[in-house]
Protein backbone atom coordinates (compact mmCIF):
# COMPACT_ATOMS: atom_id res chain seq x y z
CA UNK A 1 0.00 0.00 0.00
CA UNK A 2 1.15 3.41 -0.98
CA UNK A 3 1.51 6.35 1.90
CA UNK A 4 -1.70 8.09 0.90
CA UNK A 5 -3.76 5.17 0.92
CA UNK A 6 -2.50 4.19 4.24
CA UNK A 7 -3.56 7.24 5.19
CA UNK A 8 -7.23 7.51 3.23
CA UNK A 9 -7.74 4.17 5.21
CA UNK A 10 -6.41 4.55 8.66
CA UNK A 11 -6.60 8.56 8.82
CA UNK A 12 -6.62 10.96 10.28
CA UNK A 13 -3.57 11.69 11.99
CA UNK A 14 -3.68 12.76 15.80
CA UNK A 15 -1.38 15.79 15.58
CA UNK A 16 0.09 17.96 18.30
CA UNK A 17 1.07 21.66 18.14
CA UNK A 18 4.27 23.68 19.70
CA UNK A 19 5.28 26.50 19.26
CA UNK A 20 8.92 24.96 17.52
CA UNK A 21 9.59 21.47 16.44
CA UNK A 22 12.48 20.09 16.11
CA UNK A 23 13.68 17.21 14.16
CA UNK A 24 17.16 15.33 15.34
CA UNK A 25 18.06 15.21 19.01
CA UNK A 26 22.16 15.78 18.48
CA UNK A 27 23.91 18.69 19.48
CA UNK A 28 22.20 21.23 16.98
CA UNK A 29 18.91 20.08 17.52
CA UNK A 30 18.97 20.10 21.48
CA UNK A 31 20.84 23.34 21.45
CA UNK A 32 18.08 24.34 19.27
CA UNK A 33 15.90 23.15 21.97
CA UNK A 34 17.74 24.93 25.10
CA UNK A 35 18.73 28.24 23.68
CA UNK A 36 14.56 28.64 22.99
CA UNK A 37 13.16 27.81 26.64
CA UNK A 38 16.52 29.64 28.19
CA UNK A 39 15.53 33.00 26.07
CA UNK A 40 11.75 32.30 27.38
CA UNK A 41 12.63 31.83 31.04
CA UNK A 42 14.69 35.43 30.83
CA UNK A 43 11.55 36.92 29.50
CA UNK A 44 9.08 35.00 31.92
CA UNK A 45 7.24 33.54 28.99
CA UNK A 46 6.68 29.86 27.78
CA UNK A 47 7.64 28.49 24.15
CA UNK A 48 6.75 24.88 23.99
CA UNK A 49 9.43 22.89 22.10
CA UNK A 50 9.42 19.56 21.13
CA UNK A 51 12.78 17.73 19.53
CA UNK A 52 12.47 14.02 17.63
CA UNK A 53 15.13 11.58 17.66
CA UNK A 54 14.99 8.37 15.71
CA UNK A 55 17.57 6.94 17.44
CA UNK A 56 16.19 4.71 20.99
CA UNK A 57 17.89 7.83 22.93
CA UNK A 58 19.65 10.76 22.33
CA UNK A 59 22.97 10.19 21.36
CA UNK A 60 22.44 6.23 20.16
CA UNK A 61 23.19 7.38 16.55
CA UNK A 62 25.39 10.24 17.31
CA UNK A 63 29.09 9.56 16.05
CA UNK A 64 32.10 11.44 15.47
CA UNK A 65 35.76 11.61 16.62
CA UNK A 66 35.73 13.58 18.57
CA UNK A 67 37.86 16.55 19.65
CA UNK A 68 35.39 19.38 20.55
CA UNK A 69 35.93 23.20 20.64
CA UNK A 70 33.67 24.41 23.96
CA UNK A 71 33.67 27.59 22.90
CA UNK A 72 29.74 27.51 21.70
CA UNK A 73 28.92 25.22 24.75
CA UNK A 74 30.43 27.90 26.91
CA UNK A 75 27.99 30.49 25.15
CA UNK A 76 25.15 28.29 25.59
CA UNK A 77 25.97 27.04 29.03
CA UNK A 78 29.03 29.04 30.44
CA UNK A 79 28.53 26.90 33.11
CA UNK A 80 28.84 23.81 31.66
CA UNK A 81 31.76 22.22 34.00
CA UNK A 82 30.33 22.76 36.86
CA UNK A 83 26.71 20.78 35.69
CA UNK A 84 29.17 17.81 34.99
CA UNK A 85 29.65 17.75 31.52
CA UNK A 86 31.53 14.67 29.58
CA UNK A 87 34.36 17.25 28.57
CA UNK A 88 36.96 15.86 30.79
CA UNK A 89 39.81 14.86 28.91
CA UNK A 90 41.65 18.45 27.61
CA UNK A 91 43.89 17.82 25.16
CA UNK A 92 47.78 17.23 25.73
CA UNK A 93 49.19 17.07 22.40
CA UNK A 94 49.02 17.16 18.53
CA UNK A 95 50.85 15.21 15.82
CA UNK A 96 50.52 15.61 12.30
CA UNK A 97 52.10 12.66 10.85
CA UNK A 98 52.52 11.70 6.68
CA UNK A 99 52.74 8.17 6.23
CA UNK A 100 54.56 6.45 3.59
CA UNK A 101 53.59 2.47 3.02
CA UNK A 102 56.06 1.92 6.39
CA UNK A 103 57.24 5.71 7.25
CA UNK A 104 55.71 8.53 9.07
CA UNK A 105 56.68 11.84 9.67
CA UNK A 106 55.60 13.84 12.37
CA UNK A 107 55.10 17.89 11.38
CA UNK A 108 57.19 19.99 14.05
CA UNK A 109 54.20 21.33 16.13
CA UNK A 110 55.51 24.85 15.52
CA UNK A 111 55.08 24.58 11.85
CA UNK A 112 50.88 23.34 12.37
CA UNK A 113 48.39 26.05 10.97
CA UNK A 114 46.52 27.38 13.32
CA UNK A 115 43.65 25.05 12.53
CA UNK A 116 45.63 22.16 13.04
CA UNK A 117 45.79 22.91 16.62
CA UNK A 118 43.49 22.04 19.50
CA UNK A 119 44.81 23.45 22.57
CA UNK A 120 41.65 24.63 24.49
CA UNK A 121 39.70 21.51 23.07
CA UNK A 122 38.64 18.20 24.69
CA UNK A 123 38.76 14.76 23.38
CA UNK A 124 34.98 13.57 24.19
CA UNK A 125 32.79 10.80 23.26
CA UNK A 126 29.98 12.84 21.10
CA UNK A 127 27.51 10.69 22.11
CA UNK A 128 27.78 11.17 26.05
CA UNK A 129 27.63 14.74 25.47
CA UNK A 130 24.35 14.74 23.64
CA UNK A 131 22.88 12.68 26.48
CA UNK A 132 24.06 15.62 29.02
CA UNK A 133 22.60 17.60 26.72
CA UNK A 134 19.38 16.12 26.33
CA UNK A 135 19.44 15.98 30.03
CA UNK A 136 19.70 19.98 29.95
CA UNK A 137 16.99 20.31 28.07
CA UNK A 138 14.49 18.28 29.72
CA UNK A 139 14.97 20.03 32.83
CA UNK A 140 14.22 23.33 30.64
CA UNK A 141 10.89 21.64 30.30
CA UNK A 142 11.68 20.70 26.32
CA UNK A 143 10.06 17.38 25.00
CA UNK A 144 12.13 14.88 23.87
CA UNK A 145 10.56 11.68 21.85
CA UNK A 146 12.98 9.54 21.34
CA UNK A 147 12.64 6.37 18.95
CA UNK A 148 9.92 8.17 16.66
CA UNK A 149 11.67 8.92 13.54
CA UNK A 150 10.07 11.99 11.38
CA UNK A 151 9.26 10.69 8.24
CA UNK A 152 7.30 13.10 6.30
CA UNK A 153 7.59 16.67 5.79
CA UNK A 154 3.89 18.88 6.13
CA UNK A 155 3.21 21.84 3.63
CA UNK A 156 0.64 24.52 4.01
CA UNK A 157 -1.81 25.27 1.33
CA UNK A 158 0.47 28.53 0.86
CA UNK A 159 3.78 26.14 0.18
CA UNK A 160 5.14 26.83 3.72
CA UNK A 161 6.05 24.04 6.26
CA UNK A 162 4.16 23.62 8.98
CA UNK A 163 5.41 20.85 10.92
CA UNK A 164 6.33 16.88 10.29
CA UNK A 165 4.95 13.62 10.63
CA UNK A 166 6.29 10.66 12.30
CA UNK A 167 6.08 7.32 10.80
CA UNK A 168 3.68 4.54 10.70
CA UNK A 169 4.85 1.86 12.44
CA UNK A 170 4.02 -2.01 12.29
CA UNK A 171 3.54 -2.09 8.59
CA UNK A 172 5.10 -5.49 7.28
CA UNK A 173 7.85 -5.95 4.42
CA UNK A 174 4.78 -5.73 1.90
CA UNK A 175 3.94 -2.38 2.94
CA UNK A 176 0.58 -3.67 4.63
CA UNK A 177 -0.49 -2.50 7.70
CA UNK A 178 -0.01 -5.32 10.31
CA UNK A 179 -1.67 -6.36 13.82
CA UNK A 180 0.42 -3.82 15.86
CA UNK A 181 -0.30 -1.07 13.19
CA UNK A 182 0.04 2.52 14.64
CA UNK A 183 -0.14 5.21 12.48
CA UNK A 184 2.12 8.20 12.45
CA UNK A 185 1.53 11.47 14.10
CA UNK A 186 1.43 14.87 12.93
CA UNK A 187 3.60 17.72 14.79
CA UNK A 188 3.05 20.98 14.01
CA UNK A 189 5.00 24.06 14.78
CA UNK A 190 4.94 27.80 13.64
CA UNK A 191 8.32 26.61 12.94
CA UNK A 192 10.35 24.11 12.42
CA UNK A 193 13.79 23.10 12.64
CA UNK A 194 16.18 20.62 10.66
CA UNK A 195 19.07 19.10 12.67
CA UNK A 196 19.22 15.92 11.25
CA UNK A 197 23.12 15.27 10.38
CA UNK A 198 24.92 15.16 7.33
CA UNK A 199 22.46 14.43 4.61
CA UNK A 200 19.32 14.33 6.17
CA UNK A 201 16.71 12.61 3.98
CA UNK A 202 14.20 15.56 4.72
CA UNK A 203 17.03 18.60 4.66
CA UNK A 204 17.68 16.60 1.34
CA UNK A 205 14.15 16.96 0.39
CA UNK A 206 13.52 20.35 1.45
CA UNK A 207 16.96 21.84 -0.20
CA UNK A 208 15.30 20.47 -3.55
CA UNK A 209 11.99 21.82 -3.34
CA UNK A 210 12.99 25.47 -2.34
CA UNK A 211 16.09 25.31 -4.72
CA UNK A 212 17.66 26.30 -1.39
CA UNK A 213 21.32 25.03 -3.35
CA UNK A 214 21.13 27.28 -6.14
CA UNK A 215 24.15 29.26 -7.02
CA UNK A 216 26.19 27.45 -4.47
CA UNK A 217 28.86 24.63 -4.68
CA UNK A 218 27.63 21.28 -4.87
CA UNK A 219 27.93 19.40 -0.91
CA UNK A 220 30.92 17.98 -0.99
CA UNK A 221 30.97 14.68 2.33
CA UNK A 222 33.43 11.78 3.15
CA UNK A 223 32.57 8.42 4.99
CA UNK A 224 34.08 8.15 8.53
CA UNK A 225 34.30 4.71 9.56
CA UNK A 226 35.76 4.56 13.74
CA UNK A 227 36.43 2.14 16.39
CA UNK A 228 36.80 2.38 19.75
CA UNK A 229 39.64 0.06 21.43
CA UNK A 230 41.23 -0.24 24.97
CA UNK A 231 44.90 -0.19 24.88
CA UNK A 232 47.95 -0.85 27.12
CA UNK A 233 48.31 1.18 29.98
CA UNK A 234 51.58 1.48 28.80
CA UNK A 235 50.96 2.47 24.78
CA UNK A 236 48.16 5.38 26.02
CA UNK A 237 48.64 8.59 26.32
CA UNK A 238 45.30 10.34 27.85
CA UNK A 239 44.64 13.90 25.50
CA UNK A 240 46.85 13.14 22.91
CA UNK A 241 45.57 13.53 19.58
CA UNK A 242 47.05 12.28 16.72
CA UNK A 243 45.97 12.85 12.72
CA UNK A 244 47.67 11.27 9.66
CA UNK A 245 47.25 12.08 5.75
CA UNK A 246 48.94 9.80 3.35
CA UNK A 247 49.48 5.89 2.78
CA UNK A 248 46.94 3.98 2.55
CA UNK A 249 45.08 6.54 0.25
CA UNK A 250 47.02 7.63 -3.44
CA UNK A 251 47.87 11.08 -3.24
CA UNK A 252 44.58 12.14 -5.55
CA UNK A 253 42.22 10.69 -3.04
CA UNK A 254 40.95 12.98 -0.21
CA UNK A 255 41.31 11.48 3.00
CA UNK A 256 43.10 10.88 6.24
CA UNK A 257 42.79 9.29 9.49
CA UNK A 258 43.02 10.49 13.74
CA UNK A 259 44.14 8.20 16.96
CA UNK A 260 42.38 10.14 20.21
CA UNK A 261 43.42 8.94 23.68
CA UNK A 262 40.61 9.04 25.91
CA UNK A 263 40.87 7.87 29.52
CA UNK A 264 40.86 4.96 31.32
CA UNK A 265 42.62 3.42 28.65
CA UNK A 266 40.41 3.77 25.87
CA UNK A 267 41.32 4.97 22.36
CA UNK A 268 38.89 6.10 19.71
CA UNK A 269 40.61 5.78 15.85
CA UNK A 270 39.00 6.47 12.89
CA UNK A 271 39.35 7.03 9.36
CA UNK A 272 37.91 9.12 6.92
CA UNK A 273 37.82 9.15 3.06
CA UNK A 274 36.22 11.69 0.62
CA UNK A 275 33.43 10.28 -1.32
CA UNK A 276 34.49 12.79 -4.44
CA UNK A 277 37.47 9.46 -5.05
CA UNK A 278 37.42 8.28 -8.49
CA UNK A 279 38.26 4.29 -8.60
CA UNK A 280 35.06 2.57 -7.93
CA UNK A 281 37.41 -0.58 -6.50
CA UNK A 282 38.42 1.65 -3.29
CA UNK A 283 36.75 0.32 -0.23
CA UNK A 284 36.56 3.08 2.60
CA UNK A 285 36.19 0.49 5.39
CA UNK A 286 39.49 -1.37 4.23
CA UNK A 287 41.31 1.54 3.69
CA UNK A 288 40.78 1.80 7.42
CA UNK A 289 41.43 -1.64 8.17
CA UNK A 290 45.00 -1.34 5.86
CA UNK A 291 45.84 1.88 7.97
CA UNK A 292 45.65 0.43 11.86
CA UNK A 293 48.44 -2.03 10.40
CA UNK A 294 51.03 0.99 9.30
CA UNK A 295 54.01 0.53 12.00
CA UNK A 296 53.16 4.03 13.09
CA UNK A 297 49.80 2.93 14.11
CA UNK A 298 50.13 -0.64 14.43
CA UNK A 299 52.34 0.16 18.02
CA UNK A 300 49.39 1.89 20.07
CA UNK A 301 47.64 -1.73 19.33
CA UNK A 302 50.55 -3.84 20.97
CA UNK A 303 52.30 -4.45 23.89
CA UNK A 304 56.05 -4.13 24.12
CA UNK A 305 56.62 -7.54 22.96
CA UNK A 306 54.69 -6.54 19.65
CA UNK A 307 51.69 -8.70 20.55
CA UNK A 308 47.99 -7.19 19.95
CA UNK A 309 46.82 -6.88 23.22
CA UNK A 310 44.09 -4.21 22.95
CA UNK A 311 40.64 -4.66 22.55
CA UNK A 312 38.20 -3.50 20.17
CA UNK A 313 35.05 -2.44 21.79
CA UNK A 314 32.96 -0.36 19.74
CA UNK A 315 32.08 0.16 15.86
CA UNK A 316 30.32 2.81 13.60
CA UNK A 317 30.13 4.44 10.40
CA UNK A 318 29.16 8.15 9.34
CA UNK A 319 28.95 10.37 6.66
CA UNK A 320 29.94 13.97 7.16
CA UNK A 321 30.18 17.18 5.47
CA UNK A 322 33.21 18.21 3.85
CA UNK A 323 32.18 21.20 1.43
CA UNK A 324 32.91 24.26 3.70
CA UNK A 325 31.13 27.48 3.58
CA UNK A 326 30.65 28.06 -0.22
CA UNK A 327 28.46 25.06 -0.34
CA UNK A 328 26.24 26.00 2.23
CA UNK A 329 22.55 26.07 0.96
CA UNK A 330 20.21 29.22 2.08
CA UNK A 331 19.23 27.55 5.71
CA UNK A 332 16.03 29.05 5.57
CA UNK A 333 12.65 28.18 3.92
CA UNK A 334 8.87 29.38 4.58
CA UNK A 335 8.18 27.99 8.16
CA UNK A 336 11.81 26.81 8.89
CA UNK A 337 15.50 26.42 9.11
CA UNK A 338 18.33 24.10 8.63
CA UNK A 339 21.19 24.05 11.19
CA UNK A 340 24.35 21.91 12.09
CA UNK A 341 25.32 19.39 9.48
CA UNK A 342 22.39 19.37 7.97
CA UNK A 343 22.64 22.16 6.00
CA UNK A 344 26.92 21.51 6.53
CA UNK A 345 28.53 23.98 8.68
CA UNK A 346 31.19 21.57 9.46
CA UNK A 347 34.53 22.78 9.46
CA UNK A 348 36.43 20.34 7.40
CA UNK A 349 39.97 22.26 8.19
CA UNK A 350 39.14 21.60 11.47
CA UNK A 351 37.63 18.44 11.52
CA UNK A 352 35.17 19.70 13.92
CA UNK A 353 31.34 20.30 13.45
CA UNK A 354 30.09 19.93 17.18
CA UNK A 355 31.03 24.03 18.08
CA UNK A 356 29.24 24.59 14.78
CA UNK A 357 26.21 22.75 15.62
CA UNK A 358 25.58 23.95 18.97
CA UNK A 359 26.36 27.47 17.59
CA UNK A 360 23.88 27.27 14.48
CA UNK A 361 21.14 25.86 16.81
CA UNK A 362 21.48 28.71 18.93
CA UNK A 363 21.33 31.45 15.92
CA UNK A 364 18.48 30.12 14.93
CA UNK A 365 16.67 29.81 18.15
CA UNK A 366 16.96 33.20 18.62
CA UNK A 367 15.68 34.17 15.10
CA UNK A 368 12.62 31.74 15.93
CA UNK A 369 12.04 33.05 19.16
CA UNK A 370 11.85 36.90 18.08
CA UNK A 371 9.21 35.90 15.41
CA UNK A 372 7.08 33.74 17.89
CA UNK A 373 7.50 36.70 20.20
CA UNK A 374 6.43 39.10 17.51
CA UNK A 375 3.27 37.43 17.05
CA UNK A 376 4.71 35.73 13.81
CA UNK A 377 4.76 31.69 11.98
CA UNK A 378 5.35 30.30 8.97
CA UNK A 379 7.76 33.00 7.04
CA UNK A 380 11.25 33.06 6.64
CA UNK A 381 13.56 33.61 9.82
CA UNK A 382 15.58 36.22 7.78
CA UNK A 383 17.59 37.52 11.14
CA UNK A 384 19.50 33.75 11.65
CA UNK A 385 21.43 34.03 8.59
CA UNK A 386 21.84 37.45 9.29
CA UNK A 387 23.32 36.09 12.35
CA UNK A 388 25.64 33.63 11.00
CA UNK A 389 26.85 36.33 8.79
CA UNK A 390 28.31 38.32 11.52
CA UNK A 391 29.16 35.91 13.95
CA UNK A 392 32.85 34.10 14.82
CA UNK A 393 31.54 31.02 12.88
CA UNK A 394 31.19 32.71 9.71
CA UNK A 395 34.43 34.58 10.05
CA UNK A 396 36.50 30.82 11.37
CA UNK A 397 34.24 28.81 8.10
CA UNK A 398 35.43 31.42 5.39
CA UNK A 399 38.85 31.56 6.76
CA UNK A 400 39.23 27.99 6.20
CA UNK A 401 36.86 28.27 3.00
CA UNK A 402 39.70 26.44 0.88
CA UNK A 403 41.13 23.57 2.80
CA UNK A 404 39.09 20.67 1.28
CA UNK A 405 39.25 22.29 -2.79
CA UNK A 406 42.67 21.96 -2.65
CA UNK A 407 43.47 18.42 -2.47
CA UNK A 408 42.01 18.26 -6.04
CA UNK A 409 45.32 19.05 -7.19
CA UNK A 410 47.18 16.12 -4.71
CA UNK A 411 47.99 16.19 -1.03
CA UNK A 412 51.79 17.97 -1.69
CA UNK A 413 49.77 20.40 -3.62
CA UNK A 414 47.04 20.83 -1.11
CA UNK A 415 49.43 20.69 1.98
CA UNK A 416 51.95 23.72 0.62
CA UNK A 417 48.73 25.71 -0.36
CA UNK A 418 47.44 25.41 2.50
CA UNK A 419 49.89 26.14 5.01
CA UNK A 420 50.40 29.47 2.96
CA UNK A 421 46.85 30.49 3.36
CA UNK A 422 47.30 30.11 6.83
CA UNK A 423 50.95 30.81 7.52
CA UNK A 424 51.15 33.66 5.52
CA UNK A 425 48.27 35.40 4.42
CA UNK A 426 47.05 34.79 7.86
CA UNK A 427 43.61 33.54 6.46
CA UNK A 428 43.23 37.25 4.19
CA UNK A 429 42.75 34.87 1.41
CA UNK A 430 42.11 37.05 -2.01
CA UNK A 431 40.86 33.90 -4.34
CA UNK A 432 38.36 31.17 -3.70
CA UNK A 433 38.43 28.00 -5.41
CA UNK A 434 35.26 26.38 -6.48
CA UNK A 435 34.13 22.74 -6.84
CA UNK A 436 31.57 22.02 -10.11
CA UNK A 437 30.07 18.25 -9.62
CA UNK A 438 29.19 16.23 -6.79
CA UNK A 439 30.79 13.29 -5.69
CA UNK A 440 28.18 10.76 -6.56
CA UNK A 441 29.42 12.34 -10.40
CA UNK A 442 33.27 11.66 -9.71
CA UNK A 443 33.46 7.62 -10.29
CA UNK A 444 35.16 6.34 -13.08
CA UNK A 445 33.91 3.40 -15.06
CA UNK A 446 35.62 0.70 -13.79
CA UNK A 447 37.32 -0.44 -17.24
CA UNK A 448 39.66 2.45 -16.35
CA UNK A 449 40.23 1.42 -12.96
CA UNK A 450 42.77 -0.43 -11.30
CA UNK A 451 41.56 -2.87 -8.92
CA UNK A 452 42.47 -2.86 -5.39
CA UNK A 453 44.12 -5.98 -3.45
CA UNK A 454 43.04 -5.67 0.08
CA UNK A 455 44.96 -8.28 2.94
CA UNK A 456 42.08 -10.64 4.84
CA UNK A 457 41.52 -9.67 8.55
CA UNK A 458 43.21 -11.37 11.21
CA UNK A 459 40.53 -10.69 13.69
CA UNK A 460 42.89 -8.99 16.14
CA UNK A 461 43.62 -5.88 14.95
CA UNK A 462 41.79 -6.04 11.85
CA UNK A 463 38.11 -7.30 11.10
CA UNK A 464 35.50 -8.13 8.27
CA UNK A 465 32.22 -5.93 8.21
CA UNK A 466 29.75 -8.20 9.69
CA UNK A 467 31.53 -8.78 13.09
CA UNK A 468 32.06 -5.05 13.13
CA UNK A 469 28.37 -4.24 12.45
CA UNK A 470 27.50 -6.62 15.60
CA UNK A 471 29.05 -4.38 17.77
CA UNK A 472 27.44 -1.63 16.63
CA UNK A 473 24.42 -3.11 18.24
CA UNK A 474 22.22 -2.40 14.89
CA UNK A 475 18.67 -3.55 14.94
CA UNK A 476 15.86 -2.98 12.86
CA UNK A 477 12.65 -4.68 12.94
CA UNK A 478 13.16 -7.48 10.77
CA UNK A 479 10.11 -7.63 9.14
CA UNK A 480 9.52 -3.82 8.53
CA UNK A 481 9.61 -2.23 4.99
CA UNK A 482 13.09 -1.81 3.07
CA UNK A 483 14.58 1.80 4.14
CA UNK A 484 17.06 1.64 1.52
CA UNK A 485 14.54 2.32 -1.89
CA UNK A 486 15.70 2.19 -5.75
CA UNK A 487 14.11 4.25 -8.26
CA UNK A 488 14.56 1.82 -11.00
CA UNK A 489 15.48 -1.99 -9.60
CA UNK A 490 17.35 -2.95 -12.57
CA UNK A 491 19.82 0.00 -12.58
CA UNK A 492 21.99 -1.64 -9.80
CA UNK A 493 22.94 -4.25 -12.31
CA UNK A 494 22.39 -2.99 -15.19
CA UNK A 495 24.43 0.26 -14.85
CA UNK A 496 26.62 -0.28 -11.99
CA UNK A 497 27.88 -3.70 -11.58
CA UNK A 498 27.92 -3.05 -15.46
CA UNK A 499 29.82 -0.33 -15.72
CA UNK A 500 31.24 0.44 -12.43
CA UNK A 501 31.56 -3.14 -10.63
CA UNK A 502 29.09 -2.45 -8.20
CA UNK A 503 30.61 -0.17 -6.14
CA UNK A 504 27.41 0.02 -3.31
CA UNK A 505 29.38 -3.67 -2.66
CA UNK A 506 32.32 -1.46 -1.34
CA UNK A 507 31.06 1.82 -0.07
CA UNK A 508 28.66 0.70 2.05
CA UNK A 509 30.21 0.29 5.65
CA UNK A 510 28.22 -2.46 6.75
CA UNK A 511 27.55 -5.37 3.99
CA UNK A 512 24.25 -3.67 3.24
CA UNK A 513 24.95 -4.00 -0.31
CA UNK A 514 25.83 -7.59 -1.74
CA UNK A 515 25.80 -8.95 -5.47
CA UNK A 516 24.76 -12.86 -5.76
CA UNK A 517 23.71 -15.02 -7.93
CA UNK A 518 20.37 -14.51 -9.48
CA UNK A 519 18.68 -18.01 -9.88
CA UNK A 520 15.54 -16.65 -11.10
CA UNK A 521 17.76 -16.14 -14.15
CA UNK A 522 20.59 -18.70 -14.35
CA UNK A 523 24.04 -18.57 -15.72
CA UNK A 524 25.70 -15.58 -14.71
CA UNK A 525 22.98 -13.67 -13.87
CA UNK A 526 23.48 -11.23 -10.18
CA UNK A 527 21.00 -9.51 -8.64
CA UNK A 528 21.58 -6.70 -6.00
CA UNK A 529 20.37 -8.24 -2.36
CA UNK A 530 19.71 -5.53 0.40
CA UNK A 531 20.51 -6.60 3.66
CA UNK A 532 18.66 -3.19 5.51
CA UNK A 533 19.05 -4.78 8.92
CA UNK A 534 22.46 -4.35 8.86
CA UNK A 535 22.25 -0.21 8.00
CA UNK A 536 24.02 2.21 10.35
CA UNK A 537 22.63 4.91 8.67
CA UNK A 538 25.69 6.32 7.74
CA UNK A 539 24.26 7.56 4.65
CA UNK A 540 26.60 7.38 2.13
CA UNK A 541 24.83 4.82 -0.40
CA UNK A 542 22.58 7.97 -0.51
CA UNK A 543 25.54 10.07 -1.36
CA UNK A 544 27.91 7.77 -3.25
CA UNK A 545 25.79 5.90 -5.68
CA UNK A 546 26.85 6.77 -9.24
CA UNK A 547 23.12 6.94 -10.78
CA UNK A 548 21.43 8.27 -7.55
CA UNK A 549 19.25 5.32 -7.56
CA UNK A 550 19.34 4.85 -4.17
CA UNK A 551 16.94 6.77 -1.46
CA UNK A 552 17.39 6.51 1.88
CA UNK A 553 14.03 6.99 3.71
CA UNK A 554 13.48 6.37 7.81
CA UNK A 555 12.88 3.37 8.83
CA UNK A 556 10.72 2.42 12.06
CA UNK A 557 11.84 4.92 14.79
CA UNK A 558 14.02 3.21 17.48
CA UNK A 559 16.00 1.26 14.51
CA UNK A 560 19.41 1.60 13.35
CA UNK A 561 22.69 1.28 15.77
CA UNK A 562 23.12 1.99 19.34
CA UNK A 563 26.26 3.39 20.04
CA UNK A 564 27.79 2.95 23.25
CA UNK A 565 30.91 5.33 24.18
CA UNK A 566 31.44 6.73 20.64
Amino acid sequence: MTPDEILAQHGPRESMEYDVVVVGGGPAGLSTAIRLKQLAAEKAQDVSVVVLEKGSEPGAHVLSGAVMDPRALTELIPDWKERGAPLDQPVTDDAYVFLGETSGFRVPNMFLPPFARNHGNFVVSLGAVTRWLAAQAEALGVEIFPGFAAAEVLYGDDGCVKGVATGNLGLGRDGVPGANFQLGMELLGKYTVFAEGARGHLGRQLIARYGLDQGRDPQSFGIGVKELWEIDPGRHQPGFVMHTAGWPLKSDTYGGAFLYHLPERKLAVGFVTGLGYRNPYLDPFEEFQRWKTHPSIRYYFENENGEITAKRLAYGARAINASGIDALPKTIFPGGALVGCDAGYLNVGRIKGSHAAIKTGMLAAQAAYDAIAAGRQHDELGAYPEAFGKSWLHTELNKDRNFKNWFKYGLTTATLMNGFEQFVLRGHIPWTLHRDKPDHACLRPAAECQPIAYPKPDGKLTFDRLSSVFISNTHHEENQPVHLTLKDASVPVRVNLAEYAGPEARYCPAGVYEFVPDTARGGDAQRLQINAQNCVHCKTCDIKDPTQNIVWVAPEGGGGPNYAGM
